[in-house]
């Protein structure tokens, strides 16, 4: 696998992440460089370990991963997409929206790495520094999730009523493209 392979493949993985962080910028007032960094550092982080971990894992549970991989991502982006659009039509404080908690964080960070999970498995069967790739994975994904988190929060600054309402239906949207995806339904 050569550099422009990897670059994309780092990008198509982090459009996830990527996605995510837009929708936790809408939230927020302002996007400050610390915001951006700690969702540079779960998603980057998630995006680097769960290569590695899918390499490790290798053959042997190949078939295992990759059958389940999809309905995974969907029950936590739909579940979490699905308290962002409750909490929003009940009118509930925007706290929730913005939050960056460890919790709230690990759970989006775990729902977006895990097609990288899958990668890592392929990873295995090719000739790939598994270690200089998942670092450039991690990096990328890194770098536009905080530039999500600003894209978002600028945006968010002046539709903030409406943002975790917008942020829990792409959430919801995004799992069920993943779902169809794998399920065959759709080819992008």
């Amino acid at each position: 696998m050569n550099l422009f392979e990897l670059f994309l493949v780092a990008v198509g993985l982090s459009m996830d992440a990527f996605a995510v962080s837009i929708c936790k910028g809408l939230a927020l007032k302002e996007a400050r460089p610390r915001h951006m960094a700690l969702a540079g550092l779960w998603f980057g982080g998630f995006q680097a370990l769960m290569p590695v971990l899918g390499y490790l894992v290798g053959v042997q549970f190949k078939d295992a991963i990759t059958a389940v991989d999809h309905w995974i991502a969907f029950g936590l982006l739909a579940v979490i997409g699905g308290n962002m659009v409750r909490e929003a039509l009940s009118g509930d404080g925007e706290e929730a929206d913005a939050s960056l908690s460890p919790k709230a964080m690990l759970l989006l960070a775990l729902a977006t790495s895990i097609d990288a999970l899958a990668v890592g498995v392929g990873f295995a069967f090719l000739s790939v520094n598994i270690a200089a790739a998942a670092g450039f994975i991690g990096a990328v994904t890194f770098l536009l999730s905080g530039a999500g988190m600003k894209v978002g929060s600028l945006f968010g600054a002046k539709y903030k009523n409406r943002a975790e309402l917008a942020g829990g239906v792409i959430l919801i949207l995004l799992g069920t493209k993943i779902l169809l995806e794998h399920l065959g339904v759709l080819s992008f």
